[in-house]
Formats: structure tokens, C-alpha cells, sequence
């Protein structure tokens, strides 16, 4: 089987939802989890702080260079993530549908490299 990256993009400025629907969205979330468990297709999953709180490491001109705050200049950011198993990208993308209504933002759906053989 091969694995996808579903990945839970946020967007800066949208007014944050009241207490209990994001109480709510937990449980959602919760219980979609439960789901990609019992059926196996679960491989890892996460949520991640916001984007400001970011470090960004890099090489720059042969000079390691670490800097405040997220990589890219845009609005919108990674919030989270799974990564699933799946037979082929159709039943990856009926996982992202349950993940973006679990989650209630956009689910990007990427495969990702096959591994080389040694």
C-alpha cells in the first residue's frame, strides 16, 4: 500500500470558531482517527502549534542561519497532518473527505516517493 500526506492547511485572519464547535471539532477529529485506526489505515498523526512560532533553519552563503517565524511569507499554513495508507489515490481522497469535514479546513492530499531500491 502506499502512503499519503493528508495535510490541514489553515488560513491567517479567519475568525477563530466559538469554544464549542471547536470542542466539537476535537471530537470529530477524535472519532475520524478512530476510524483510519480500525480500518487500518492509520499510519501517524499530528496538530501543530501556529505557523508564528516557527524556526526556520537553513544554509545561507555556507552560514547555518536560524530565524524566527514560519518559512514562507503567506497567509495560509500547515495546521496538521496524517499520514495514511491507502491502496491508490481514490481511497486516499475519500480518507481526506472524512479529514476536511472532521477538521473543517482544506485536506491536501499528497503521495509521497516511492522508495528507492538498494
Amino acid at each position: 500500500m502506499k502512503q499519503y500526506l493528508l495535510s490541514v492547511h489553515m488560513v491567517e485572519g479567519v475568525e477563530e470558531p466559538a469554544p464549542e464547535i471547536i470542542q466539537q471539532m476535537y471530537a470529530d477529529v477524535d472519532e475520524f482517527n478512530g476510524r483510519l485506526q480500525a480500518e487500518g489505515a492509520w499510519v501517524f498523526a499530528g496538530g501543530l502549534h501556529p505557523a508564528n512560532v516557527a524556526t526556520v533553519v537553513r544554509m545561507q552563503d555556507g552560514e547555518l542561519l536560524t530565524t524566527d517565524g514560519p518559512f514562507a511569507e503567506t497567509k495560509e499554513h500547515l495546521g496538521g497532518f496524517w499520514v495514511i495508507t491507502a491502496p491508490d489515490l481514490d481511497a486516499a481522497l475519500k480518507w481526506a473527505a472524512g479529514a476536511t469535514k472532521a477538521c473543517r479546513a482544506p485536506v491536501e492530499v499528497r503521495p509521497f516517493q516511492d522508495e528507492v531500491a538498494d
